[in-house]
C-alpha cells in the first residue's frame, strides 16, 4: 500500500548519528543547495505548508529532521549544502554528519535531490551525485523552480540535464518540479511509492 503523504509528521531532530530514530523500515532523504527549494517541495509533496521550515535566507536547516508517514517509513529533511552563510566548522560539521548518515544508515532507500532548473550540476549537486553512485544509492531529482523558465526553456533544460547525468551517477532519474505552480507532483509520488514498497508487501 502506498503511503498517505498527508498524514506525515514531524518525528525529530538530530544533530547527529546517534539521535536519529533506530535505523529500521524505509528511508527517503531529500538534499539539495540551500536555494534550491528543498523545503518547498517536501510542503507541497505531503500537501502540508508548514511542515518542513521554509525561510528567506538559505541555509536554515543545520539539522536531519525526520518526518514519520507510519510506523515504517520517513522522509528526512537533510541540511542544504553550498550556499549557507554560517561558520566553517559548522559547515564542516554539517557535512560529516551528513556522510556518515549517506553512508551508513542501513534503511536509507534513496536521495531526492533538488537542483534550480535554472542553475543545475552547481560543484556541490556533482559532489553530491558522484558520491551517491559511489556507494550505490539511487538517486531521482527534481529539477525545482521550473515555473520560472519558459515552456521551450524547461524542455531544454530537462532535456541537457538528461543527457549531462550519467557522466555522474549510472542510473539516477530526473523531471521537472515546480512547487509554486504544484507541477510534477504525481511523477515524483511515482518515484516515492517504489521506493517506499515494504518487501513482504504483494
Amino acid at each position: 500500500m502506498n503511503p498517505n503523504y498527508q498524514a506525515i509528521q514531524f518525528l525529530t531532530s538530530a544533530a547527529t548519528l546517534t539521535e536519529t530514530p533506530e535505523d529500521k523500515g524505509i528511508e527517503i532523504a531529500f538534499v539539495g543547495r540551500s536555494n534550491a527549494g528543498k523545503s518547498s517541495a517536501i510542503n507541497v509533496l505531503c500537501r502540508n505548508k508548514n511542515l518542513a521550515r521554509t525561510s528567506k535566507t538559505p541555509g536554515r536547516t543545520q539539522l536531519l529532521n525526520f518526518f514519520s508517514l507510519d510506523e515504517q517509513r520517513r522522509l528526512v529533511d537533510l541540511p542544504g549544502y553550498g550556499f549557507a552563510k554560517v561558520a566553517n566548522h559548522i559547515k564542516h560539521q554539517w557535512q560529516g554528519v551528513l556522510a556518515q548518515y549517506l553512508e551508513e544508515r542501513d534503511c536509507l532507500r534513496g536521495i531526492v535531490m533538488m537542483m534550480d532548473a535554472r542553475h543545475p550540476f552547481k560543484n556541490y549537486d556533482i559532489q553530491m551525485l558522484e558520491w551517491a553512485n559511489h556507494i550505490e544509492l539511487p538517486v531521482h531529482i527534481l529539477l525545482t523552480k521550473s515555473d520560472k523558465l519558459k515552456r521551450n526553456a524547461m524542455s531544454s533544460a530537462l532535456l541537457k540535464t538528461k543527457k549531462q547525468l550519467p557522466t555522474y551517477h549510472n542510473n539516477a532519474t530526473i523531471q521537472l518540479f515546480s512547487a509554486l505552480k504544484k507541477t510534477g507532483i504525481e511523477e515524483a509520488h511515482t518515484v516515492l511509492n517504489t521506493w517506499f514498497t515494504i518487501p513482504d508487501e504483494n
